[in-house]
C-alpha cells in the first residue's frame, strides 16, 4: 500500500489543479499556471539538489532559454508542439555542456559557475538584438492550438498543471530506479560510489541535463502564457525563488516542489493587501517555515510519520557461492609502484602478489604507506611509477570506477555507506557494478533483492533491511560495507582497517567472515592494525615502512623478522638519553585518569584506562596502531567526550570541560600530524600559542624558544605550511610550550620524519624533560620513546596491559606482543 501512496497523491494533486483551472476565474488562472511552472522547474532542481546534492543558482538561465526558443520558433511559424520539445532539448544540451566544466567544482564554487551562466544568458538576450529583440524582447507570441481551438490562459494553466503532474511522476519513478539510487549514492559518498563502479561525472551530468530539460520545458510554456518575453522577465532573483521552492517544500521528496511552489507563489499574492510590506512579511514567514521545518514541509512530515519495515535478511536458498566465486582465478600483481606528494615519497618500489583464495595482509607503522598502496590499487591515486595488473588486465592509472568494474572492490577506514539509502539499497546499487541500465526501468529487481538479502545474511547482518544506513550502529555499518563490496562480485577485496572500533567478539566473527570470503576464491587484501587478527588469518604478510617493503612472508616469518621489529619498536640501536641528574618524582599526580572509557561509535576504543603523570615526569604511552593512544590524547584534551571515567588535572576534574577550558587549565596538546596554521607565519603561530596567557612578554618567550629550536629562527617570517615536516613538528611543540602548560601532550612527534630529524627532535625533548617540563608522550616507535621516558604504559586493544619504568619495558616481551600480536595468535 505504501508503494502506491505517492503516485496516488500525485494524481490527487494534479486533479485538484485541473479542477482549480476549470472553476477558477480571471487572474487566478495566471497564478495557477505560475505555480505549475514553478513546480516543473522545482522538479528539475530537485533532481539536481535532492538526488545529486548539487546547488544551482542559475536555473533561470535554462528557463530563459526555453522561453526564448519557443518564442523565436513560433514567431517564425513553427508549430508550438514542435517548438515545445525543441526548447526542452536545447536547454538539456546546454545543461549537459555546462555540467562538464561546472561539476569539476563543488559547493559554493559550483553555485558561482551557475550564477555566471545565468548572467551570460541574460546579457546574451540583451545584446543579440536581431534574434531576441534586445531589451524590448519579443511580442505577439502565438499561443498553442489544437485544430481550430487556440489555447486560452485557462487552457495553458491546465496544460501546465498536467505537465507538472507528469514531472512529479517522472521524478518519483526516477528516484526509485537504479539511476535515482546511483544519484543518491554519488551525493552521499562520492568516493564510495566510485568504488562500486559508478562514474560520478556521468551521473552528475545526466542529472544536470535532466534538470535543464524540465526547466526549459517550463520556460517554453511561460512564453505563450505571457505572449511576451524580455530579459526583465528572467531576473536573477527568480533563480533564488526556484531554489527556495525546492528547499521549503523538501529537497529530495517527490511532492516537495509543488508544496514549495504553492507557498512561494501563492503566499505573496495572499499578502498583496499589505502593499510594500508584503515581501517583508513573506520573507519572515519563510524564515519561520524553515526554522520549524528545516528539512522542508514534506521532509518534516515524512520524518514524523516514518516507519521502518522490520523485515530482516534471508538467504532464501540463493546460491551465493556460485554468485561470488570468480569465473577465473586472477592474481593481483603489484610491481614497483611508487608515488610522491609534494616531493615526499609516500610509496616506493612496492611489489607483491595477492593470490586468489588467500588473505594477504599489508601492515606497517603509522605513515608506512599502507592506505596509499590500497588507494593506488583501487584507482584513487595514480602511481608515478610501476604497474598494477589483475590477471591479463592492466589497471595501471585506471580511475577507481573502471578498477571496480574490472573486479577490485574495497572498504574504508571510516565506513562510507550511502547514508540516506536503506541497507538493502546500499547493496542493490553495488550489484549493478556501475551499469545503471535504461533510465526508469528496473529490470531484475526481484533477483537483485534476493542476491542483496543473501549477501547481507552471509556477512551476518540480520537487522531491518529498510533501515537508513545513517541509522546503523558501528558494527552493522562495517558488515553492510563488506556486503556492498561483495555485491560487486570482485576478484580482489581490499579491506582498510575493518576491525577498527569493534569489540573482541566482533573481531573474532570478522576473522571467520574474511576466511570464508577467501575460501570462495576471492583474493583478500587486508590493512589492519590488530596484529592478533592479522597473524591469525593471514596467508601472506607484506610489511611496509616509510613507503617501502621491508619484509614479506608467512605470519611466523614476519613476526620474528628483525627489520619488522625495528620498524614497529624502533630497534635497539637508539641512543640513550638519560637524565643529567637523579630524579625523584612527587607522590602526587598532576594528571590522572580513572577507568577512562572513550570511543567514536557503539564500541569503545579505550576502556577502563587508569594512569597518572607526576610533575616533571615524561611518561610514554605505548602500543600498536589502533591500540587507543591518540584516542586517550583526544579525550584528555577535550576533543573527544569520554563515555565514562574521570580525568583529573591539578586535583580538579576536567572530564566534562570543553577543549578550550581544558587548554586554559594547563593542558596543551601537540596533535598527530602537527596541524600548524599553514597560512600564518611561524611567529604568528607562536603568538597564538600564548593565547590563554595574560601578562606575558611575547617577544622574550619567542626568543627563548628560538634558542631552543634554532631551525625556526631563520624561518620566523615564513608561512608555516611551507616548512619541512621536521620544522613543522618543532613549531607545533614550540607553540604548545608558549602556553606554559602544566602538562604537554605530544602525539606521535616522530611520525613521518627522517632519522636525523627524529634524533634532533628527541634530543630537545630530553632537554625539556631535564628542565622539569611534564610530558605525556605517545609515539609508535617504542624503543625511541623509552630513550627519553621515565615510565611507560603499554596499551593493547584499548586497555593497559603493562606498566613499568622505561628500562624494564624496553626489554619486556609484553611490549613486542602488544605490537605484533601474541605468539599463540599466529599459530
Amino acid at each position: 500500500m505504501r508503494a502506491y501512496l505517492t503516485p496516488l497523491l500525485i494524481l490527487l494533486v494534479t486533479a485538484a489543479g485541473v479542477a482549480a483551472g476549470i472553476f477558477a476565474e480571471g487572474y487566478w488562472h495566471f497564478i495557477l499556471a505560475l505555480v505549475a511552472l514553478t513546480t516543473i522547474t522545482g522538479v528539475g532542481l530537485n533532481i539536481l539538489l535532492g538526488l545529486t546534492g548539487q546547488v544551482s543558482l542559475g536555473h533561470v538561465g535554462f528557463y530563459s532559454i526555453g522561453a526564448y526558443t519557443a518564442a523565436i520558433l513560433t514567431l517564425k511559424g513553427v508549430d508550438f508542439w514542435i517548438a515545445f520539445p525543441i526548447a526542452g532539448l536545447l536547454a538539456g544540451i546546454v545543461g549537459g555542456l555546462l555540467a562538464l566544466p561546472a561539476l569539476r567544482v563543488t559547493g559554493p564554487y559550483l553555485a558561482m559557475v551557475t550564477i555566471a551562466f545565468a548572467f551570460i544568458v541574460e546579457h546574451s538576450t540583451i545584446e543579440w538584438r536581431s534574434l531576441t529583440g534586445g531589451q524590448n524582447g519579443l511580442m505577439g507570441i502565438v499561443p498553442p492550438s489544437i485544430g481550430s481551438h487556440t489555447f486560452t490562459e485557462r487552457d495553458i494553466a491546465i496544460m501546465a498543471v498536467l505537465c507538472a503532474g507528469l514531472a512529479m511522476a517522472f521524478f518519483h519513478r526516477l528516484a526509485s530506479s537504479a539511476w535515482g539510487k546511483g544519484m543518491l549514492a554519488v551525493r552521499d559518498a562520492e568516493i564510495a560510489a566510485r568504488s562500486i563502479g559508478l562514474n560520478p561525472v556521468i551521473v552528475k551530468t545526466v542529472s544536470f541535463a535532466l534538470s535543464a530539460v524540465l526547466t526549459g520545458l517550463a520556460g517554453a510554456m511561460f512564453a505563450p502564457l505571457l505572449m511576451f518575453v524580455a530579459p526583465s522577465n528572467f531576473p536573477f532573483s527568480q533563480s533564488i525563488l526556484f531554489l527556495l521552492a525546492v528547499i521549503v517544500g523538501g529537497a529530495g521528496w517527490t511532492l516537495g516542489p509543488v508544496v514549495g511552489a504553492a507557498i512561494s507563489v501563492v503566499l505573496p499574492e495572499m499578502l498583496s493587501g499589505l502593499a510594500e510590506y508584503r515581501l517583508l512579511f513573506f520573507g519572515g514567514l519563510l524564515l519561520v517555515v524553515l526554522w520549524l521545518a528545516p528539512d522542508g514541509v514534506i521532509g518534516t512530515l515524512a520524518t514524523l510519520w516514518r516507519k521502518v519495515d522490520p523485515r530482516s535478511a534471508s538467504s532464501g536458498g540463493f546460491d551465493l557461492a556460485a554468485f561470488l566465486s570468480p569465473e577465473a582465478a586472477r592474481r593481483l600483481e603489484v610491481r614497483d609502484i611508487g608515488i610522491a606528494f609534494g616531493g615526499i615519497r609516500a610509496a616506493s618500489d612496492v611489489s607483491f602478489n595477492a593470490k586468489p583464495g588467500q588473505v594477504t595482509s599489508v601492515i606497517g607503522p603509522n605513515g608506512a604507506g599502507k592506505t596509499t598502496v590500497l588507494n593506488i590499487i583501487g584507482g584513487f591515486y595514480r602511481a608515478d611509477e610501476g604497474s598494477v595488473r589483475l590477471g591479463d588486465a592492466d589497471l595501471t592509472g585506471a580511475p577507481a570506477w573502471k578498477v571496480a568494474r574490472a573486479g577490485i572492490a574495497r572498504t574504508y577506514q571510516t565506513t562510507k555507506l550511502f547514508g540516506t539509502l536503506s541497507v538493502i539499497d546500499n547493496v542493490r546499487i553495488a550489484l549493478r557494478r556501475g551499469r545503471l541500465g535504461v533510465m526508469l526501468m528496473d529490470a531484475d529487481a526481484a533477483e537483485e533483492k534476493r542476491a542483496a538479502e543473501a549477501l547481507l545474511a552471509f556477512v551476518g547482518y540480520f537487522g531491518p533491511l529498510a533501515t537508513p544506513a545513517d541509522d546503523l550502529p558501528h558494527v552493522d555499518r562495517r558488515l553492510v560495507e563488506i556486503a556492498r563490496a561483495l555485491a560487486c562480485r570482485p576478484d580482489v577485496l581490499l579491506l582498510d582497517e575493518p576491525a577498527a572500533g569493534l569489540m573482541r567478539a566482533d573481531k573474532d566473527q570478522l576473522s571467520k567472515l574474511l576466511r570464508r570470503i577467501a575460501d570462495l576464491g576471492i583474493s583478500v587484501i587486508l590493512v589492519e592494525h590488530d596484529m592478533t587478527l592479522v597473524m591469525g588469518i593471514s596467508d601472506h604478510i607484506v610489511v611496509l615502512d616509510a613507503g617501502t617493503v621491508i619484509a614479506q612472508g608467512t605470519p611466523a616469518e614476519v613476526r620474528h623478522n628483525s627489520r619488522v621489529l625495528k620498524a614497529y619498536l624502533g630497534g635497539g640501536d637508539m641512543r640513550e638519553r638519560p637524565r643529567k641528574e637523579a630524579f625523584e618524582p612527587s607522590a602526587d599526580a598532576i594528571l590522572s585518569t580513572v577507568k577512562l572509557t572513550a570511543g567514536y561509535g557503539a564500541a569503545p576504543v579505550v576502556e577502563d584506562v587508569t594512569f597518572d603523570v607526576r610533575p616533571g615526569e615524561m611518561v610514554a604511552m605505548l602500543g600498536a596502531n589502533g591500540a587507543g593512544k591518540s584516542t586517550i590524547m583526544r579525550a584528555l584534551s577535550g576533543l573527544l567526550r569520554p563515555v565514562r571515567g574521570n580525568i583529573v588535572l591539578d586535583n580538579k576534574p576536567v572530564t566534562t570541560l570543553e577543549a578550550y577550558r581544558i587548554a586554559h587549565s594547563g593542558l596543551a596538546l601537540v596533535p598527530e600530524g602537527r596541524q600548524v596554521f599553514g597560512e600564518l607565519d611561524v611567529r604568528d603561530n607562536l603568538v597564538l600559542g600564548a593565547f590563554s596567557r595574560k601578562d606575558v612578554d611575547i617577544d622574550k618567550e619567542i626568543e627563548a624558544l628560538l634558542d631552543r629550536f634554532p631551525r625556526l629562527r631563520e624561518r620566523l617570517s615564513s608561512r608555516a605550511g611551507l616548512l619541512s615536516g621536521g620544522e613543522q613538528q618543532m613549531l607545533a611543540i614550540a607553540r604548545g610550550l608558549m602556553a606554559n602548560p602544566r602538562v604537554l601532550l605530544l602525539d606521535e612527534p616522530s611520525l613521518g620524519l627522517a632519522p636525523a630529524m627524529i634524533n634532533e627532535l628527541f634530543d630537545i625533548l630530553a632537554e625539556l624533560r631535564d628542565e622539569g617540563v611534564t610530558i605525556l608522550l605517545v609515539d609508535q616507535m617504542a624503543a625511541l620513546a623509552l630513550t627519553v621516558a621515565d615510565r611507560g604504559y603499554v596499551l593493547e586493544s584499548g586497555r593497559v596491559v603493562h606498566a613499568d619504568n622505561a628500562a624494564s619495558l624496553a626489554s619486556d616481551p609484553a611490549l613486542e606482543a602488544a605490537y605484533l600480536g601474541r605468539a599463540e595468535a599466529a599459530q
